[in-house]
């Protein structure tokens, strides 16, 4: 056996047994798979950090504070605040924003979190729902 046949590997017969399926070899790929149309874009740049020097100084809570939120005097939301304040129906609170229910009810949950207000819900004799901020 010469050097040449030892080392010749494109003849499948001498490895396989007669009759046996062998696979074809893949060819290689002509072109690199593109992007699905509309997908998302891989992120390029890092978050700068902040300097070990800065943190410190804000402290280890400084990120989690807010500060507390105020309503401008014409806004709807203090409109709400000051109804809230004295108690009122949400009928009337709907008429004085022109909001539906949900909208009311949705703010009147935000405005909670974000005042730290603990608001009164309940229905009087007429059965209709009021808010009042608790005392």
């Amino acid at each position: 056996m010469t050097n040449t046949e030892a080392t010749d590997t494109s003849t499948t017969a001498a490895f396989a047994a007669p009759g046996a399926h062998v696979a074809p070899e893949r060819a290689p790929a002509k072109k690199a798979a593109s992007r699905k149309q509309g997908a998302a874009r891989a992120k390029t740049g890092a978050k700068k950090a902040k300097p070990a020097a800065a943190k410190r100084a804000a402290g280890k809570n400084a990120s989690k504070t807010k500060p507390t939120a105020k309503a401008r005097k014409e806004s709807k939301s203090s409109i709400i605040l000051s109804m809230i304040a004295k108690g009122t129906t949400l009928a009337a609170l709907m008429t004085a924003t022109a909001w539906q229910a949900h909208s009311v009810r949705g703010f009147l949950s935000t405005a909670a979190k974000k005042h730290g207000l603990k608001i009164e819900s309940m229905r009087n004799k007429d059965g209709e729902r009021v808010y009042r901020i608790a005392r």
